[in-house]
């Protein structure tokens, strides 16, 4: 049976599997995204994604945009996300540099996980598939998918839809879908290496792949494998020298010359050369315990350098720790093996079985900062104390440092995918299919982390004595008990029974490198925890039209009507060190586990009304509906209607308008209690009462006064001038399982011309608008010391979970749990242009340009909020474009990209606001981004193609920024071949 029949009227989103050797499409070409096989099938019946019923892809309602493999090939990355970040729609997606160094947060488990974040609503709310069906998670208590565990190069096309998403495929989709649409029907061999190097002689990149098929039964029945390997290294902060040890690490700090503020001279200045004010890589020693270091761990004098008030704790040069290299890495190690075998075999019209087994193997590596000490006490008869100062020791001394010579905090990442999809389909007549399938999904991961400190052993083997013949002996050692200073851990030893046998060996930290390997495997220990996530979906649909019994002048009226069930569970398990909060650098983790399980019901209708008469070329329109029922939350209804219309052949008109729901997450509901300690910078400190809403100054006044500090205090009030303020504060964050589901009302209109003077021209343009209500928002503890005093009042429920010592004002804890408060819009467009221009015996040029507007992105913390608009920060630009030319002559095509962003605000509004003199007016706006990509490739007798490009090619760099706006990775460059192969079997 030819694929074309086979796809005809087919019942599921399985139909979106198209043959494998179709013609690519350009990108973002909105009425070609469903490839078929020439320009003259283009009223082609097939299914698209977004809908269940089989229609032509010109009377497609929804506005898809999308990514075909010909682009990612040419993209020369390994990493789909990083191809995927240039759509508009997907800016704020987490790819290589997203998933590295400082940005993951050690100890989460994020390392090199790659995740999409469609219109910058968060990864939760996008609902990625594969082939039309749900994927896995790859975070354990999240709906988030890990985009690494899909297999790059056998991605037939990425379809990215805004909106609309839940009444078709259910829950999480409020901001739309993604699906991945792979390659199927496969005959033949395909080979594929690529290898790549930074200019700076780093980050490798290495990619192979094979894929292999073959019909039989007279062509009834396919079988393919394949197995695909990419491996990236890692690269280093201190690997770019603007941005490593030897660079100046410039950025725009509080101006030492404008204290007090005078507003007509700038607030932030542009300083290099800073690091942590008096702490230093081998010992910040303060002597005379005035809060000043004296001397150097090495037994230098300590240099200050100068230090630069109201700025976080930073100075300029001296002996302090540079921030330059300090944040870890730019990019994480990965490795993945992925392995895919798909199968499928028609028993007659009526019955045909499809089946498609992965496995993915994935690893991560990635190094963040150092562990660091602040003002920890070093006892008066500390050996090494008294054996580096002498007589200048007159009593307790503080030691600050950054512990480079610990080892650097780092994580390793090693997870597991399973995933398996069965089913069968088939004609029930000649206007009706069916199809019933089992989808099961599995994501194991092993998370390591490296020389995490285990706090009281730390604190023991810190605290050494003489043991009377001049060697060191920890005092606990000595007499049972030691001391562990209370102000830096607050308990007894736990990790050890303390004692002549309790394995304790002298710490020395005074000195860079000094500290004994022992010493370090003693307190130090490789963290351990581990996941679980597992996805099961059982489906059944009858898909068809009604046209045994009547057509309207449009043609019949298609249906399509289901069932589905699906079950999630999620479990994390966490070492005894993490769940008792014995590390001294780490949050305190519970085990958590839970499940939801939901049944529904969905049905759907395609009303075509005119077709191919006057003024209605065509007139359609459309409907879905989703009832749910969870264990979790109870019943949630979906649903959207759509409309197309077409006056002419040459311009279309579509328009749709749906609500959405998002169930709540397993970790959003059942996540167990967690504590961990935070930095916050206190929004009521005087260098940011002014940075807030036009609520905060008053707000603070009141809150502090109802503190009983007098209203001259209040006007002092300066938390950074104290050392109580410098610490991190312990806090604890949790699930709630009352929460309800959000509700998003979403409506896109548009319109696609295809002018008839102008074949190979194809325009769309598209408006999006979205409001999700009920939203589930949890707070970070920086959020909820802003949240409570950037409120209209301080009766809101962000007041009551930060608590604050009565006497001096300082946020002294806080608790983070997920409420249904929040509300988010935004609203833009998207527009596209490609053009196809031959030029006779000079080839063919062809072009892509695809344009996001943003209009608004607003988000209202609690309902009756003040607004605080995200527009123009950074990931959200309000311009962005995207552009392709590719230019073919004969056997070699030569391809450029240009990726543009607009600037974007390094301030928010709110700052400007408050502080108009905040800096110089030119460092407002982060630059724009333009990056310049080229690609050359040739083929040989149709079987072997070489290929060649540079991607960055003008090696442009970050704008004071690590990793913003574009990547400091750097200029990249790369080559690879591709054999096509005759018959594998």
């Amino acid at each position: 049976m030819k694929i074309q029949s086979r796809l005809k009227g087919a019942a599921a989103p399985i139909a979106l599997s198209i043959a494998m050797m179709a013609q690519p499409v350009l990108a973002q070409d909105d009425d070609s995204i469903a490839t078929v096989d020439s320009a003259d099938d283009a009223d082609a019946v097939i299914i698209v994604t977004g809908s269940r019923i089989a229609r032509s892809q010109l009377n497609e309602p929804n506005p898809i945009t999308g990514v075909n493999a010909e682009q990612i090939e040419r993209s020369g990355d390994v990493n789909v996300v990083d191809t995927l970040v240039r759509n508009p729609a997907l800016l704020g997606s987490v790819g290589s540099a997203g998933s590295a160094g400082s940005n993951t947060g050690v100890g989460l488990g994020y390392t090199g996980v790659n995740l999409l974040d469609l219109r910058n609503l968060g990864v939760n709310r996008t609902l990625v598939l594969v082939n039309g069906k749900r994927h896995v998670a790859g975070v354990p208590e999240s709906a988030a998918v890990d985009i690494s565990s899909v297999p790059q190069d056998l991605i037939e096309r990425i379809d990215v839809l805004t909106g609309g998403a839940s009444a078709i495929y259910g829950a999480d989709g409020v901001s739309g879908v993604v699906n991945f649409v792979l390659k199927r029907d496969f005959e033949g061999l395909n080979l594929r290496a690529q290898t790549g190097w930074t200019t700076y002689g780093d980050g490798n990149q290495t990619l192979l792949s094979a894929t292999a098929g073959k019909n039989f039964a007279d062509g009834r029945g396919n079988i393919a494998v394949s197995y695909e390997y990419a491996r990236q290294e890692r690269v280093d902060t201190r690997d770019r020298n603007y941005l490593g040890n030897n660079s100046r690490f410039y950025g725009l700090i509080r101006n030492p010359d404008d204290i007090p503020d005078d507003p007509n001279v700038p607030d932030r200045i542009l300083i290099g050369n800073t690091g942590w004010a008096d702490s230093s890589m081998d010992g910040a020693v303060d002597l005379d315990l005035d809060g000043i270091p004296d001397y150097t761990g090495s037994g230098k004098v300590y240099d200050r350098g100068q230090v630069l008030s109201q700025s976080g704790g930073l100075a300029i040069g001296g002996s302090n720790t540079p921030r330059a290299g300090y944040y870890g890495d730019i990019v994480p190690e990965t490795e993945r093996h992925v392995g895919n075998a798909l199968f499928s075999y028609e028993l007659s019209p009526a019955i045909r079985f499809f089946a498609e087994g992965k496995y993915a193997k994935m690893k991560a590596f990635s190094i963040s900062q150092p562990s660091f000490d602040f003002y920890t006490v070093m006892q008066a008869d500390n050996f090494y104390l008294n054996d580096r100062f002498g007589d200048l020791v007159q009593g307790p001394a503080l030691l600050s440092r950054d512990n480079f010579d610990l080892g650097q905090r780092g994580e390793y990442n090693d997870r597991e995918t399973w995933r398996v999809v069965a089913g069968f389909e088939g004609e029930i007549s000649d206007h009706a299919r069916y199809e019933i399938s089992y989808v099961y999904g599995e994501t194991s991961a092993n998370v390591r982390n490296s020389h995490a400190r285990i706090a009281d052993r730390y604190f023991a083997a810190l605290d050494s004595i003489d043991d009377g013949t001049g060697k060191p002996v920890c005092r606990i050692d000595v007499d049972g008990t030691g001391i562990i200073d209370p102000d830096n851990y607050g308990g007894p030893a736990v990790s050890f029974t303390p004692g002549a046998n309790s394995g304790c060996v002298p710490l020395n930290l005074l000195g860079e490198g000094v500290a004994s390997q022992a010493a370090i495997d003693w307190m130090t220990r490789e963290s351990l925890s581990s996941s679980k996530v597992t996805q099961s979906v059982a489906s059944g649909s009858v898909s068809g039209d009604f046209g045994k019994f009547f057509e309207l002048p449009g043609g019949p009226i298609g249906f399509a009507f289901g069932a589905e069930y699906r079950r999630e569970t999620s479990e994390a398990t966490f070492d005894e060190y993490y769940r008792n909060g014995w590390y001294a650098d780490s949050a305190q983790f519970a085990n958590s586990k839970g499940d939801f399980d939901v049944s529904e019901v969905f049905g759907e209708l395609n009303v075509p009304i005119f077709e191919g008469a006057p003024l209605a070329e065509t007139l359609s329109f459309g409907a879905a509906i989703r009832l749910s029922d969870y264990s979790s939350i109870g019943s949630t209804t979906a649903w959207k209607v759509d409309g197309v219309y077409a006056p002419i052949p040459d311009i279309r008109f579509r328009a749709t308008y749906s609500e959405s729901v998002r169930a709540p997450n397993i970790g959003e509901l059942y996540g167990a209690q967690a504590g961990g300690y935070l930095f916050i910078d206190d929004p009521c400190d005087l260098n940011n009462i002014n940075d807030g809403t036009e609520y905060r100054i008053a707000n603070c006044k009141t809150l502090l006064g109802g503190l009983g500090l007098t209203p001259d205090e209040i006007a002092n009030f300066e938390p950074s001038s104290d050392a109580e303020a410098n610490t991190s504060i312990l806090g604890f964050s949790s699930g709630n399982p009352n929460l309800k589901a959000e509700k998003a009302k979403t409506w896109t209109a548009g319109v696609v011309l295809r002018p008839s003077f102008a074949p190979r021209l194809a325009m769309s343009f598209d408006w999006y608008n979205i409001v999700i209500d009920g939203a589930i928002n949890t707070a970070t503890a920086q959020d909820l010391a802003e949240l409570c005093v950037d409120q209209p009042t301080l009766a809101n429920q962000f007041c009551p979970n930060i608590d604050r010592n009565p006497t001096t004002g300082f946020v002294t804890g806080w608790r983070s749990f997920p409420q249904n408060v929040a509300k988010f819009e935004t609203a833009g467009f998207d527009a596209t242009v490609n053009y196809s221009v031959p030029l006779g015996d000079l080839g063919q040029l062809d072009s892509s340009l695809v344009v996001g507007y943003l209009n608004k992105l607003n988000y209202f913390s609690s309902p009756g909020a003040t607004v605080d608009s995200d527009l123009s920060e950074p990931y959200k630009p309000q311009w962005t474009a995207a552009w392709d030319l590719a230019w073919t002559i004969g056997d070699v095509t030569a391809s450029y990209s240009l990726t543009w962003w607009d600037k974007t605000r390094r301030y928010t509004t709110e700052q400007l606001a408050g502080n108009p003199d905040i800096s110089d007016p030119k460092y407002f706006f982060y630059k724009a981004r333009v990056e310049h990509d080229i690609r050359v490739s040739a083929d040989f007798d149709d079987r072997f193609t070489v290929y060649g490009g540079i991607n960055n090619l003008f090696n442009t760099k970050p704008d004071l920024a690590l990793d913003y706006p574009v990547s400091a990775f750097g200029r990249f460059a790369y080559i690879g071949v591709k054999a096509k192969l005759g018959s594998f079997f």
